[in-house]
């Protein structure tokens, strides 16, 4: 009966507002639905970050074993670019691969610039530290650490011996006196006998990659001679037309990725990444190990092969080398990174220009490491045989020496 009357009642209706009561009807529930949609996709902005379930009091420690590098992108090959861990009391949001690290690290730079409140970072330079603390009005959002060398203070390399400018401050780079007399003093002291043959127990992983690959060796030695010649000792001005010795570093970087994680940071506010909601205060580890080692970035990257920073002319591929992340990017990034780089070319031009590197063949040639802030090599032995005569290094520690005495005695003048 009741179905009869509501027959009777909508025939009774006339077909103009029959019509228009059906478009009503219609424009409801497609706003309605729309209404449905965005709250469910706000829902889904705003939920957390996926990972592996936490255990009581230790979180997910102990499957981060002794490389939580390789740990992190074995999760993220499960969870995502972007997953949640614990350790301890303390939520961990990793970020995986060049994508994410960006987005979080520049794009939102100011978000994430913070330093989570550890009680060991208070002990470093009572709680002042530039890499350790809160700088510059991060938590602000605005300032940051300052920017990498090389930009915004700049580090300008000069001629052989001259002063290069560093934030305005003289800085000598002095770079066969300081390589020869200071980080191997054993080879400077040694008598003439000794100097010729040395065993040598652990070292840089730059070096290790020279001895294990005795062709790439062989390249550097003689791109070395052949552009500066075995009459003086290589510098900063000679840098630029070493393409393969800087290749050889940037493989070196990417391929061990020495600081494979960064130090720790923190998100200053509420925030998104890639969908997911990340409150404030949250500690953020950065994987830059996954970005050095993405095979869809880079060829094999697991082959040591420095030839795949260099272009079709044998140049610097500078697309390729600004894809190198161990300095990390952003308001955090190492405000030393060119420094450094200049460093590890001077050492490593003067090396390969006076020595040659040979492997212990009593030892299994594996690339172990110990894990910390930066990864170091495990014990081993290899053998240093001089190339030449320690003339060179011994005429560039005589003026280093002249030099330290001319400003003792200046010094004392003007006391």
């Amino acid at each position: 009966m009741a179905l009869e009357r509501l027959g009777e009642a909508l025939r009774s209706i006339p077909p103009l507002q029959s019509s228009l009561l059906l478009l009503l009807c219609l424009l409801t529930a497609i706003h309605l639905g729309k209404l449905l949609l965005q709250q469910r996709r706000r829902q889904g902005q705003r939920r957390a970050p996926p990972g592996p379930f936490p255990w009581p009091l230790i979180g997910n420690a102990a499957q981060l074993g002794s490389a939580p590098h390789l740990s992190f992108a074995r999760l993220a090959s499960t969870y995502g670019a972007v997953f949640q861990i614990r350790l301890g009391r303390w939520p961990v949001v990793v970020l995986n691969g060049e994508r994410a690290i960006r987005q979080a690290l520049i794009r939102q730079g100011a978000a994430f610039a913070g330093r989570p409140p550890f009680p060991s970072f208070q002990l470093v330079s009572g709680g002042l530290s530039l890499a350790f603390g809160v700088v510059g009005g991060a938590e602000a959002g605005g300032g940051g650490a300052p920017p990498a060398l090389g930009r915004g203070t700049g580090v300008r390399p000069g001629r052989r011996g001259d002063s290069a400018s560093l934030g305005g401050s003289p800085l000598k780079w002095r770079c066969p006196d300081t390589i020869a007399a200071g980080k191997n003093p054993s080879a400077v002291k040694a008598g003439p006998k000794e100097r010729r043959n040395r065993s040598v127990r652990g070292e840089p992983r730059e070096r290790r990659c020279r001895r294990g690959y005795p062709n790439v060796q062989a390249k550097m030695q003689e791109e070395v001679d052949r552009i500066v010649g075995r009459d003086r000792l290589p510098c900063a001005e000679d840098q630029p037309h070493l393409p393969y010795i800087m290749a050889f570093l940037y493989e070196s970087m990417r391929f061990s990725s020495f600081v494979p994680v960064t130090i720790p940071h923190a998100t200053t506010t509420n925030t998104f990444i890639m969908g997911y909601l990340i409150p404030k205060d949250t500690v953020i580890f950065v994987n830059q190990w996954s970005v050095n080692h993405d095979p869809a970035k880079w060829s094999n990257p697991e082959d040591f092969d420095p030839t795949r920073f260099l272009d079709d002319n044998g140049f610097i591929n500078k697309d390729l080398t600004s894809s190198v992340m161990i300095f990390s990017v952003g308001k955090r990034r190492c405000i030393g990174e060119e420094l450094s780089k200049m460093q590890l070319f001077l050492f490593t031009s003067i090396l390969v220009h006076q020595c040659n590197f040979t492997a212990n063949p009593n030892e299994d040639p594996k690339m172990d490491f110990i894990y910390g802030l930066t990864i170091k090599p495990k014990p081993f032995t290899l053998n240093v045989t001089l190339r030449d005569t320690m003339d060179l290094l011994d005429q560039a520690v005589q003026r280093l020496q002249a030099e330290k005495a001319a400003n003792e005695n200046q010094l004392s003048a003007n006391t």
